[in-house]
Parts: C-alpha cells; structure tokens; sequence
C-alpha cells in the first residue's frame, strides 16, 4: 500500500437504501485505485449518494446538461497537484456524487450486482479525479477501460463475459 486515504461519505437520498458493506465496498475501490497509481501520501475524497433530482441538478449546472447521469466528479487537483487539508497533511483530491436510482437501474441493465455497480462507479469518478478524461481522446478512454477492470478484478467483482459496456 502506497499512501492512505480518508473516505467521506454521505448519503443525501431515501430512495434507495444502501446495502450494509457498501459504504466499506466504496473505501475499498478508492484504495485500490490509488495503489493502482501508486499515489503517495495520504487523501481525501468524499461521496455523496443523491436521487435523480440532485444529480441533474448537478448535471445542469457544472456541465450544462439537464438531464440525470449516474455518477458526476468534481476534481479539486489539476496535473498532479493538489489542494492539503492543512490539519491533516492529505491531499484532497475531491467530490464524487454517484445517483443510486441510476446505479440501480444500471445494475439491472448490466444483469450484475448493485455492489458491482457502485464499485464500478466509484472507480471510474477516482480514475477522473486522478486527471484521467474519457471524454477527450479514445486512447485515454480505453486506459481508464482497462484501469476500471483491473479495479473491479482486485475487488472480486469482475465483469462477466456476455456482457460488454462495463
């Protein structure tokens, strides 16, 4: 293990109730991530769980789309650096807010576990909190493809066979 990491959670939404572990399931893949690219030193995230309001509101405002998503990241590092929480020496890396109505929802699109979902999820916001954008180059989005697998791998939840997106 590289560094530590303090994960904080919130869960801003009654929809859907979270399943005992996954609070332990989301520190977890924040880890791995992080051993994953060997980050150094200690840091901070936080997750917040919202409804399908919250999230296109989210949507709407940061990224000009009125519409819900299933998970939003909001970096606070750019090209390595970070902000230091100056009590504790962490690097605070920033915000995931994942919608767990679309979580659910996805879960049963894919035919694999809410668990899994999250997990994927929670990978996939770390990896953009960590610099990485999909949305730009097709070769950054097949390495966070690749980096997103070998996290669900590590974790025990891998993706099965018949399926493809995630």
């Amino acid at each position: 293990m590289t560094g530590k990491v303090k994960v904080i959670i919130e869960n801003n939404q009654k929809e859907v109730k979270i399943p005992t572990g996954m609070r332990m399931l989301v520190r977890r893949c924040c880890n791995a991530v992080l051993n994953m690219e060997e980050f150094e030193g200690m840091a901070e995230v936080s997750v917040t769980f919202v409804n399908l309001e919250e999230i296109r509101e989210l949507n709407l405002r940061y990224r000009g789309i009125d519409a819900p998503t299933d998970v939003l990241s909001f970096p606070l590092g750019e090209d390595g650096e970070y902000d230091v929480n100056l009590d504790t020496g962490a690097c605070m890396l920033g915000d995931v807010v994942i919608c767990m109505q679309k979580a659910v929802e996805q879960a049963k699109l894919y035919d694999h576990s809410l668990q899994r979902e999250v997990g994927f999820l929670t990978a996939h916001s770390m990896l953009h909190l960590l610099g990485y954008d999909h949305e730009q180059d097709d070769e950054e989005a097949e390495l966070m493809r690749e980096k997103e697998r070998q996290v669900m791998e590590v974790l025990g939840l891998p993706r099965l066979p018949q399926f493809g997106a995630q």
